[in-house]
C-alpha cells in the first residue's frame, strides 16, 4: 500500500516495540487536528485510555533513534521521486519558533519576522530552527514547493554562553548542514538559495572547495569590495602570492553609470506579476575583505525600469550560470517561507508542548518532515484517486494546494483499520450521506 510503502521506510530506525509506537504518533500527527500534543494524538488514534500512555512520551524524550537518519532516508525518497535527473536545488532559512516557559532552555530572545518591518522593530521569545528545504515543482500543483528534510535548533549565543560551550551562528550550522547533504549526495549538482544572512566569505569557500561544489546564490551588498583574480606569480617572486589582483569598480556607481551594459530579461510569473521585465548586468569577480577567504563569485546587478522595487544584486558561486538563471534560483528561495507558513496553518507548529531538550529537538523538525511525508504520499495516491477539490458558489479551485494534499491522505488513512477507533460490538448508527460527506470534508480539511 501506497502510504505504508513511503512511512515504512523509517522503521529500520527503530526497534520494534518502539516503531510501534512511533507509527501512531505519526499516523495521528496527520490526522489530529488542532494542537499537535501527544494527547491530542492518542485522542484521535484510539487508546486515550491506556494505561501506559507514557510509552508514547519516550519515543520522543527516551528512545534511541537517530533523527540525522531519518533526514537522510526523507531526502533520498524526495530526489528519487520528484527529481531523479538534472541540479538539485535547495534552500535554507531559519525561523522562529514562538514557545515560553521557564523549562524550555534553549529558548532565546529574537527578531520577530513576521510582526517586524524595516521602521518597526518587534522581539519575541522562542526557538530558531534552520531548516534545509528541497525545491522541486510538484506537477499536480504546478508549482515549486519547499519540502523539508532536514531541520536542526540553532541556540541563542546567551544559550550558549550559560552551558560555557562556543557559540555557532546560523552560517556554522549552515556549513555543517549543507557538507551533510554533500555526503548523502556525493554525485549530484546541488544549488542553494539563501537570504543575506548567510552571504558570509567562511561560507562561501568552504562548500566551494568541495570535490564537488555546493553552489550557493544569495544576495550581494552593492558595497561589497570586489577584485580581479590574482596576477599570474613570475619566476624568482618573492613575498607572500597575493589573493586577488587590482580593486573593481563598486556595484553602486553601476547603476547610475550611463555606460554600464544593461540587458533586458523577461521573467515569467515575477512573484505573481505574470511576464514581468527586468534589466541586468553581469560579470564574474573575487570578494574579499582583510581577513577572510576569497571567493569567486559571479554577480548580477538588477534594476527595475518600473522602479517597483530598488536595484539590488545577487551572487552565485557558479561562475559558468548564466544571469537569467540565478534569478530563476533566487526566485524559488520565497517557497521556503511558504512551507513555514504552510506547516504552522496545518500541522501544529508551535502547537506542541514538550519542553525536555531531547524532545523538543525531535518533535518540530519531525512536524517540518510531515510536510514532505505528506507531499510524497499525496504524490502516490493521487496516481490512483484524483484530487477532489473543495469548490463553492464564490471559489471555484482548479489546482490543489497543500492542504489538498493533506486531506486526500487523512481520507485513505481513515479508511484503514491501522489503529483501534472503536470496539467490535459498539451501535451502528445510520447518518444520511451528504451529512456524512460534510463531516468528512470537515475533518479532512481541519487545520
Amino acid at each position: 500500500m501506497e502510504i505504508v510503502s513511503v512511512i515504512g521506510l523509517f522503521a529500520p530506525l527503530f526497534s520494534h516495540r518502539v516503531w510501534d509506537s512511533a507509527l501512531v504518533l505519526v499516523v495521528g500527527a496527520i490526522l489530529a487536528p488542532g494542537k499537535r500534543t501527544v494527547s491530542a494524538i492518542l485522542r484521535v488514534m484510539g487508546p486515550s485510555q491506556a494505561e501506559n500512555y507514557q510509552t508514547y512520551h519516550r519515543v520522543l524524550n527516551r528512545a534511541v533513534w537517530s533523527s540525522l537518519n531519518a533526514s537522510r532516508i526523507l531526502l533520498v525518497h524526495l530526489v528519487s521521486v520528484f527529481a531523479a535527473t538534472g541540479p538539485l536545488v535547495m534552500g535554507i532559512d531559519d525561523t522562529i519558533e514562538r514557545r515560553r516557559g521557564p523549562k524550555i532552555a534553549a529558548k532565546g530572545i529574537y527578531r520577530d519576522p513576521v510582526r517586524s518591518s524595516h521602521s518597526h522593530f518587534v522581539k519575541t521569545s522562542g526557538l530558531r530552527w534552520l531548516s534545509v528545504q528541497l525545491l522541486v515543482p510538484i506537477p499536480w500543483a504546478q508549482r515549486t514547493w519547499g519540502l523539508p528534510f532536514f531541520t536542526v535548533l540553532a541556540p541563542s549565543k546567551r544559550y550558549h554562553q550559560q552551558q560555557q560551550r562556543r557559540h555557532k551562528r546560523l552560517t556554522d550550522w549552515a556549513r555543517q548542514m549543507l557538507l551533510q547533504v554533500r555526503r548523502w549526495l556525493p554525485d549530484r549538482a546541488i544549488v542553494v538559495v539563501a537570504d543575506s544572512s548567510f552571504a558570509a566569505l567562511e561560507l562561501l569557500w568552504a562548500l566551494s572547495q568541495l570535490s564537488t561544489p555546493v553552489h550557493l546564490v544569495t544576495r550581494l551588498r552593492l558595497d561589497a569590495q570586489l577584485y580581479r583574480p590574482a596576477p599570474p606569480r613570475l619566476p624568482g617572486q618573492s613575498g607572500r602570492p597575493p589573493k586577488v589582483g587590482k580593486r573593481l569598480p563598486g556595484l553602486q556607481p553601476l547603476i547610475d553609470n550611463p555606460y554600464t551594459p544593461w540587458q533586458t530579461v523577461v521573467m515569467p510569473d515575477w512573484y505573481g506579476r505574470g511576464d514581468y521585465s527586468l534589466q541586468v548586468t553581469s560579470a564574474t569577480a573575487i570578494w574579499y575583505t582583510t581577513g577572510r577567504p576569497a571567493v569567486p563569485i559571479r554577480w548580477v546587478l538588477i534594476k527595475d525600469p518600473k522602479g517597483q522595487f530598488k536595484p539590488q544584486a545577487l551572487l552565485a558561486t557558479d561562475l559558468s550560470a548564466t544571469p537569467t538563471q540565478i534569478l530563476q534560483w533566487f526566485r524559488l528561495r520565497w517557497q521556503v517561507e511558504v512551507t513555514f507558513e504552510e506547516v504552522r496553518a496545518h500541522l501544529g507548529i508551535e502547537t506542541q508542548r514538550q519542553w525536555s531538550p531531547k524532545a523538543i529537538e525531535r518533535t518540530t523538525p519531525t512536524l517540518m518532515a510531515l510536510f514532505s511525508m505528506v507531499t510524497a504520499l499525496a504524490d502516490q495516491l493521487q496516481k490512483q484517486q484524483p484530487f477532489d477539490l473543495p469548490n463553492a458558489a464564490w471559489y471555484q479551485k482548479s489546482l490543489p494546494t497543500f492542504s489538498d494534499a493533506l486531506a486526500l491522505v487523512r481520507r485513505q488513512l481513515w479508511q484503514l483499520q491501522t489503529f483501534q477507533s472503536s470496539s467490535a460490538e459498539a451501535d451502528m448508527v445510520k447518518v444520511p450521506g451528504e451529512l456524512f460527506n460534510t463531516w468528512s470534508d470537515l475533518l479532512c480539511y481541519s487545520a
